[in-house]
């Protein structure tokens, strides 16, 4: 058990290591195969020592070990945060068909975090690749027209919110990529457990708007991790639908 929780956090981190390729090039339309890893200020082609998640970053103190420049610190918590996404959901799913599925959904998620948290948009090809395997979950034909509805509802009742939001706040509420993760909510949790996403969401989007006030603050960060709290927590969730009687 500690062997196989150790293959899989190292999976995780590995996948982490590969998302901080798609946060930096997917915005940019730069392929995400070729040139291989370099550094972005000189250029120069990384060992495959330099590219060793998390310790790589360490070894070298967060500096190119060819021209001195600053490694963001963002690279090894996109690691630590994918190793401990993998290891949560193996918990809870086993090795399974469901657990790459999710983990897959879950890894494009933080992706799109960190790309709309740094440039306060995000890529559609990404957005799409989330909602559709969110649709497509857990690979039952007889699930996917149902979890597509769920998908159309919560994405038309986002941009109703996002109408009549704007409308009274007297500027743009939330953005497209916003819908299409409502999308994702609603296929891969349904209704109840996609409005409880939905509010937990807010609930903790509060506090950091409040801290930022007037500064534009990304919501897909929040809409994600309520979306995995809920997954990973998701008999807990049931449960406390359940004594509010918000699910028959």
């Amino acid at each position: 058990m500690i062997l196989e929780t150790l293959f899989i956090f190292l999976l995780g981190i590995s996948i982490g290591s590969f998302l901080n390729v798609i946060i930096f090039r997917v915005p940019k339309n730069k392929s995400i195969v070729f040139p291989s890893s370099h550094c972005p200020k000189c250029q120069v082609k990384l060992k495959i020592y330099h590219n060793i998640p998390i310790f790589s970053w360490l070894f070298l103190k967060g500096k190119c070990s060819f021209c001195n420049s600053h490694i963001s610190i963002q690279y090894p918590i996109v690691e630590v945060a994918s190793g401990v996404m993998f290891v949560l959901l193996y918990l809870k799913f086993g090795i399974s068909q469901e657990f790459f599925l999710v983990s897959a959904i879950f890894s494009t998620l933080l992706a799109l975090s960190v790309i709309d948290y740094k440039l306060k948009a995000v890529p559609d090809s990404l957005n799409l690749l989330a909602l559709t395997l969110a649709i497509i979950y857990p690979l039952k034909l007889d699930s996917i027209m149902f979890n597509f509805e769920n998908a159309l509802i919560f994405a038309g009742a986002f941009s109703l919110l996002r109408f009549y939001v704007s409308f009274f706040a007297n500027k743009e509420a939330m953005g497209e990529g916003d819908i299409m993760i409502a999308g994702t909510i609603g296929a891969m949790v349904g209704i109840p457990l996609g409005t409880l996403t939905i509010f937990l969401s807010a609930v903790l989007a509060i506090p950091i708007m409040l801290i930022i006030k007037n500064e534009e603050a990304p919501f897909i960060p929040f809409l994600a991790l309520a979306l995995f709290l809920v997954t990973v927590f998701e008999s807990n969730s049931i449960q406390f639908l359940n004594s509010l009687q918000l699910i028959p």
